[in-house]
């Protein structure tokens, strides 16, 4: 009860608040303009498909190469050292730079070498600093869910008989991945948004035909359409990794999850 009155009280309080500012009139019309809204919504829908087709085709490729640079960097041959130290500079670098510089770098310098189309597209080469980068962070979570599974996991799999490789894919990745799902979940609802920034670059994406909605009407509305719509997908896949989230912890704590 004090929860929901509390929340109740703040609420009242910003409504009643909020359109007595001195320049409420000026913000509600250039960034709350219904006409506005509703005409450029269809194009902002129509520019956000794009958004979706490099979300989609970028999880894969980020899963598999986040995947090979964590086992190698957990990997225990002496031979495969020069490997490991590969690795740790490839996701130092990375994920030492911003995503958007890395984005300006490769999505204007690959295409500046003259390569034929399709090859010099910005938006090919956009996605590929997009994938590079979030293949770092995602890596490291996979390195931490490797490591987390216990010593004795890898003792027992060689009292078996077991070869280092078949270790770590039989016995160590399937706990590993288990456990990462949901830290996971919160780097593809941070990639979902990131995708937007490749727009920056050329591709008329949904942050971009945004831009274009702005100049057009001199409002500020779009973007606040581009928001929504999303909003529309990263809430739901916030809530699916909370949910996630709860479910490991009930599993792992042994309580019984319905």
């Amino acid at each position: 009860m004090i929860a929901t009155v509390s929340t109740l009280a703040v609420a009242i309080t910003l409504i009643v608040a909020i359109p007595k500012m001195p320049r409420w009139d000026r913000v509600k019309k250039s960034f709350f303009n219904g006409e506005v809204l509703g005409e450029t919504f269809p194009k902002l829908l129509d520019a956000f498909v794009l958004d979706i087709k490099i979300f989609l085709w970028s999880v894969p490729i980020i899963l598999f190469i986040a995947m090979l640079v964590a086992v190698t960097r957990n990997s225990r041959s002496p031979a495969l050292f020069p490997l490991r130290i590969l690795a740790v500079v490839y996701v130092d670098v990375m994920r030492g730079v911003p995503v958007l510089l890395w984005i300006y770098l490769i999505g204007f310098g690959v295409p500046g070498l003259g390569l034929e189309r399709p090859w010099n597209s910005p938006l090919l080469w956009g996605t590929v600093a997009l994938v590079l980068t979030y293949a770092t962070y995602v890596s490291e979570v996979f390195r931490a869910g490797i490591e987390s599974v216990h010593e004795s996991q890898r003792a027992a799999a060689r009292s078996l008989g077991l070869s280092n490789a078949q270790t770590m894919r039989h016995v160590v990745l399937p706990q590993a991945v288990r456990r990462v799902i949901p830290p996971l979940m919160n780097d593809m609802v941070s990639l979902q948004k990131d995708v937007a920034l490749v727009s920056l670059i050329g591709p008329i994406e949904i942050l971009r035909q945004a831009g274009i909605d702005k100049s057009k009407f001199a409002s500020f509305t779009p973007y606040v359409g581009a928001a929504i719509i999303f909003l529309a997908i990263t809430i739901p896949m916030t809530r699916t990794t909370d949910w996630l989230l709860e479910r490991e912890r009930r599993r792992t704590s042994g309580t019984r999850v319905s």
